[in-house]
């Protein structure tokens, strides 16, 4: 019964979050765990008079890893391609070399068919684009950022040069968004960023999902160097070392969700979108602004956060400040 009323979900990914246009080649990339939330986003395409293609891979073994080259090769050549998968391939190299030549991408990562219907994909957003582009542009290029929350975070870096990014999940040509976070996020400069990060709310990765127990991570020059927790934090600390890649510490990312409609649930985009909540991810940083690939980009999840950026209080306790166009 699910099927039925995933219609409504794939509308609103193909005609608001896509404006997806008649004429237009629009490739879907997924597995078959996810076949039917595919299928059903390729009926409205083709409803609407575009070229709808599935192309199924075999899952990836981990987060970041890149499609096979005939998908990376189609989603290069699409007007606009869709990424309904389980493992991410958001920060992979398929991905930014497909935004750079023109096409438009949307992420729909550990999407299940009952988040097509219910949950932040019922998010206005339209209306939450504007506090999203103002966020992003307050965190954008700014000298020194301070990072607080309840919890015990403290996290201080530099975002100088860095571009701000506002992931609204709608996209124009040469963008691309998740969905159905809505987020402002920026990448710290290399080897600025020092200080303490207490993830409360939760981890969407390798199993671990909400938490049990707060995660608290020591960082120091740019990097995680200590991992302390429980059954959860061990979970993560193991599997960052088992990939022997020292990138994997870097930190790549300070997000902010904006979402009312997401809700805590395990699910990556679903919660890293929860309003008020900010998110620092780690590894890969290519696809945000930074410098450094890594062999995955995990985000740990707080409530509550406060930032500063150069003196400016743009957020307290979860709610934002920033002033902007309603």
């Amino acid at each position: 019964m699910e099927n039925i009323y995933m219609q409504r979900g794939a509308d609103k990914v193909v005609n608001t979050c896509m404006k997806v246009k008649p004429g237009e080649e629009i490739l879907i990339v997924t597995e078959y765990s996810r076949l039917s939330i595919a299928a059903c986003i390729a009926s409205e395409v083709y409803r609407v008079g575009a070229e709808p293609s599935i192309c199924i891979m075999e899952p990836r073994k981990s987060d970041g890893e890149e499609p096979p080259r005939n998908i990376a090769n189609a989603m290069l050549a699409s007007d606009g391609f869709i990424s309904v998968v389980g493992k991410s391939i958001t920060h992979t190299n398929a991905v930014k070399a497909a935004i750079e030549a023109g096409s438009r991408g949307l992420v729909l990562t550990h999407f299940t068919e009952e988040m097509m219907v219910h949950g932040g994909i019922e998010g206005d957003f339209e209306r939450l684009k504007p506090l999203c582009i103002a966020m992003a542009k307050a965190m954008e290029g700014a000298k020194k950022i301070v990072l607080t929350s309840p919890g015990g975070t403290h996290l201080e870096y530099s975002a100088e040069g860095r571009r701000g990014n506002h992931l609204y999940c709608m996209v124009e040509k040469g963008q691309f968004s998740t969905l159905p976070t809505v987020e402002a996020n920026v990448s710290p400069l290399e080897g600025s960023a020092s200080g303490i990060i207490v993830a409360d709310a939760s981890i969407p990765y390798v199993g671990i999902g909400v938490l049990e127990e707060p995660v608290r991570f020591r960082v120091e020059d740019g990097r995680i160097v200590e991992i302390i927790g429980g059954r959860q934090a061990k979970m993560l600390a193991d599997d960052l070392a088992a990939k022997n890649d020292p990138n994997v510490y870097n930190i790549a990312e300070h997000g902010v969700g904006l979402n009312p409609k997401c809700h805590f649930c395990g699910f990556m985009l679903e919660d890293e979108g929860v309003f008020g909540t900010c998110h620092i991810g780690i590894g890969t940083s290519t696809n945000l602004g930074g410098r450094v690939k890594a062999s995955c980009h995990y985000d740990v999840i707080m409530k509550e956060g406060t930032i500063i950026a150069d003196g400016k209080l743009i957020m307290e306790k979860g709610v934002p400040l920033i002033k902007y166009d309603k």
